[in-house]
């Protein structure tokens, strides 16, 4: 089923704080990074394949080769049909307890 994939401002904020970050060091790794994340995200419209997520109502992907986690949920679309929000992004090494998400 496809979907439209829609990026919250959470979750743009965080990408691009990703991709400052690496392209401190390495501007070539933040670029590919940014867009190993970025299709993964969009693969997702076709494919949802994540598990249940920490927070209710969400469900995780773990972007393959990074240490990042997509935070996604499925909204009504008011014209019909169904979209997935990607809410956040998540580095692995972050204290993410159920029900909350890491704090910036």
């Amino acid at each position: 089923m496809k979907r439209s994939v829609i990026w919250s401002r959470d979750a743009l904020d965080e990408l691009i704080g990703i991709a400052r970050h690496i392209a401190k060091d390495n501007p070539d790794a933040a670029r590919k990074v940014a867009a190993v994340i970025r299709a993964t995200g969009a693969a997702l419209g076709q494919r949802a394949l994540g598990r249940k997520g920490r927070v209710s109502g969400t469900y995780e992907k773990v972007v393959a080769d990074l240490p990042y986690i997509i935070a996604y949920t499925f909204i009504t679309r008011p014209t019909g049909g169904e979209a997935l929000v990607i809410l956040r992004i998540v580095h692995m090494a972050r204290d993410w307890s159920p029900e909350t998400w890491p704090s910036n």
